[in-house]
């Protein structure tokens, strides 16, 4: 911004007025004067009572106005970034304050900086943007004061004037008086304010030193004590008078003498030692463990005259570490003892434990510290696929911070050997739950692999028998079915050889599934239907599908039998005996238990009614006793036939 200093090359105005002037500019001139000394005396009455930099700049900004007869004033004072600040006003809009707070003559680092006057903004070289704001709030001419401490800028007054104004050498001086003292002001309401925080510092200091329950005491290059708090007191037990005045040796143990010219050295080359644990001596003569802090003690010059010593007793902290030590030992011996092989990591996945089993199902000794993620050599997946130890099942619990459950890999020992083991990596986590750990457990199950290659072969023998007896069966019913004259008895041995045929294909997913006890709803569901369409029209189409899931073996014979004579049902009377038609099979799960249904288009009919002459009906109904569940028939735009059972 372009400003203009005032040249102040006029003359006093008042002055030429008393020389030349009639009587009555003479008495102006001289009430003016009046007026103006009135305005500093009383001016300088209120900073001697000003308890607050507000009330300092409050005062300065009506002195201003009373002085210099301007009807509005402002103080400004640079905040902790160089940036002025309005702290009192008079006169001014918001709008105003905000456009030009901020904005000084003078860089924030100025040395003697001098005022700027400008008698009339209008003709100035003010900013084309400031002079609009100027204008806008009837400001024509407007002084800066600068307000400086040591030849240091540290803000500024402002004198502002509603017409074009020319400023005389005597309002410039009256101005710059006006800013001395509002400097003295605004420095002796700093001082006071510096010195009561420094005094409410020493207090609270003193109070925290008081209260510490750590003893901080002081003591001389000599070693002599000097002050001793009540934690002292508490921790060593001896009175401040009992301490105060003798040497510091009085608390240490006879063999640990030699620590203290060695602390004294270090205190007058001007180190510090920090958290040195040792013994000292209680004045009951009981030695507790405690940790020094000590720094050098500096007078006004920095010379160091003492020491200062915060001792903490660690008495209680050693024993809880005991404790802790004794508690881990015990906790590796137990670990040791489980014939389960059993390791640790950190939070990186580095070995930081491992028991004996460990090391024999291993076939190795892991190497603390550099080992990862598991003690084993090589790893893979059940399949004999290569696993990476970096993407076993204990760095995903690490990684991904849960437990593992439910996986089996493979180690291989350096000798060549494998063994299938199922781990149970477990994350350990801090009191925040961060993860600073995991533990693993590796159960060998390689005998149990053993007992269910063997249950494997015995169930297939199982199978290939009942199979081969089913298919004998079948052969018998199908060569009676050719053999006999009645028509009825042939109706009836093809039913059976058709239920004998579903309750093969239901043996067949039993015993294809991995233990013989479950199956899976979906296989079943497949099978059952895929052999039973064999008996129906080529044209029909049976959608079927199954909720995720296994049920039990003890199921399978019934609800196989169940499902035959539902879709022979929805052939014979839901197709009409139409050679194409869609019928619909679900098994889903309902709530606790499963439902079976099958849907089809036909007319339906009332279970009441046909109950008492189908023998197939009659059958379903004892096969859901058989199930514990419910048969239900509902008939409408589709007939359903459904079986809840638990």
């Amino acid at each position: 911004m372009q400003v203009f200093r005032s040249a102040l090359q006029h003359g006093d105005d008042e002055h030429r007025a008393a020389a030349v002037g009639d009587g009555s500019e003479i008495g102006r001139a001289l009430a003016r004067r009046m007026e103006e000394q009135a305005a500093l005396f009383a001016f300088t009455e209120r900073l001697r009572d000003a308890g607050s930099l507000g009330d300092v700049c409050d005062a300065a900004v009506e002195t201003i106005m009373r002085a210099l007869r301007c009807p509005r004033a402002a103080v400004l004072l640079l905040d902790d970034d160089g940036v002025m600040r309005f702290v009192a006003w008079r006169g001014l809009s918001d709008i105003y304050r905000r456009a030009v707070e901020g904005h000084s003559p003078w860089r924030a680092d100025a040395v003697d900086p001098e005022p700027v006057l400008i008698p009339d903004a209008e003709a100035s070289g003010l900013a084309e943007e400031l002079k609009s704001t100027v204008r806008l709030e009837g400001i024509s001419a407007v002084a800066f004061i600068p307000l400086e401490e040591g030849g240091r800028l540290f803000g500024k007054f402002m004198a502002y004037f509603d017409a074009p104004h020319d400023f005389t050498l005597a309002e410039t001086q009256l101005a710059l008086t006006i800013a001395r003292q509002l400097g003295l002001g605004v420095e002796r309401v700093r001082i006071e304010a510096a010195r009561l925080k420094a005094e409410r510092a020493a207090q609270h200091l003193a109070a925290i030193v008081e209260s510490s329950d750590d003893a901080i005491i002081s003591k001389d290059l000599d070693g002599i004590i000097t002050s001793w708090n009540r934690g002292a007191e508490r921790i060593f037990g001896y009175a401040a008078e009992e301490a105060i005045g003798r040497p510091i040796t009085l608390l240490i143990p006879e063999e640990r003498l030699e620590e203290e010219p060695k602390i004294l050295g270090k205190i007058r080359s001007g180190e510090r030692v920090d958290h040195f644990e040792t013994l000292r001596r209680r004045k009951d003569g009981r030695l507790i463990d405690i940790s020094l802090t000590i720094s050098p003690i500096r007078d006004r010059w920095g010379r160091i005259v003492g020491a200062s010593k915060i001792a903490r007793d660690i008495t209680s902290r050693k024993e809880s570490e005991a404790k802790l030590r004794q508690s881990e030992q015990h906790l590796q011996d137990l670990m040791a003892a489980i014939p389960a092989a059993i390791y640790t990591t950190d939070a990186e996945g580095r070995i930081t434990y491992f028991n004996q089993a460990a090391v024999e199902l291993a076939g190795r000794t892991p190497a603390i510290g550099s080992d990862e993620w598991c003690v084993t050599w090589k790893l893979y997946h059940p399949d004999g696929t290569p696993l990476p130890h970096d993407q076993c099942p204990m760095a995903v619990a690490l990684k991904e911070g849960r437990s593992i459950r439910n996986a089996e890999a493979v180690a291989e020992r350096p000798d060549g050997t494998r063994v299938p083991f199922i781990p149970y990596p477990t994350p350990l986590r801090d009191a925040e739950g961060r993860v600073t750990g995991a533990i693993n457990m590796l159960v060998d199950i390689s005998e149990r692999k053993q007992a269910e290659t063997q249950q494997r072969l015995l169930l297939d023998e199982l199978n290939h028998r009942v199979k081969n007896n089913m298919q004998m069966l079948q052969s018998l019913l199908a060569s009676a079915a050719r053999k006999t004259e009645s028509t009825e008895a042939r109706r009836v041995l093809a039913e059976a050889g058709e239920r004998l045929a579903v309750m093969a294909a239901a043996q067949r997913v039993l015993y294809g599934s991995a233990d013989g006890t479950r199956y899976e709803a979906q296989a079943f569901l497949d099978a059952v239907c895929q052999t039973a369409a064999q008996a129906f029209p080529s044209g029909l189409e049976i959608i079927r599908s199954a909720d995720e899931g296994e049920l039990p073996n003890d199921t399978a014979m019934p609800l196989a039998l169940v499902l035959n004579e539902l879709l022979t049902n929805a052939v014979k009377h839901g197709l009409g005996g139409r050679e194409r038609g869609v019928i619909r099979v679900k098994l889903a799960r309902l709530g606790a238990g499963m439902e079976l249904s099958v849907e089809d288009d036909g007319p339906g009919f009332e279970l009441g009614r046909v109950n008492g002459r189908s023998s197939g009906l009659k059958l379903v109904e004892g096969l859901a006793r058989q199930l514990r569940g419910r048969f239900e028939v509902t008939s409408g735009e589709v007939t359903r036939c459904s079986l809840r059972f638990a």
